[in-house]
């Protein structure tokens, strides 16, 4: 995917089975874990494009998020701040070709970012 795309969207649930049977019924998704990714169910639209993953809800994570491609993370994370916003999560690890991390943008907006590949 180009820079800037919508490229993953993470759904808070509290129970991951009863979120997957939800979410499939209620829109046709697919949803399965990934082995290297227990405890992570992922979905995938029927346009087989849109996707994510249904996640632990907590209360640093309450609301749905979506995760926009970069080309680095480093860069995004400095001009974002420079524009007026707060790292939340810096780079972290998702494989050995793939990072994520995800900031605030100056009206408490949380987003995340994603480099590499899967």
């Amino acid at each position: 995917m180009p820079h800037g795309d919508i490229t993953h969207i993470d759904i808070p649930v509290s129970d991951l089975a009863a979120g997957a049977k939800f979410y499939g019924e209620l829109f046709g998704w697919q949803i399965a874990e990934v082995p290297g990714f227990e405890g992570y169910p992922m979905w995938q639209a029927p346009n087989k494009i849109s996707g994510g993953g249904l996640a632990p809800r907590d209360e640093s994570f309450t609301q749905p998020r979506s995760y926009v491609e970069v080309d680095s993370i480093d860069e995004a994370l400095a001009k974002a701040v420079e524009l007026g916003g707060t790292v939340v999560q810096g780079k972290q690890p998702i494989t050995e070709t793939s990072w994520w991390a995800f900031f605030r943008d100056p009206d408490g907006n949380v987003i995340g970012l994603y480099e590499g590949t899967t």
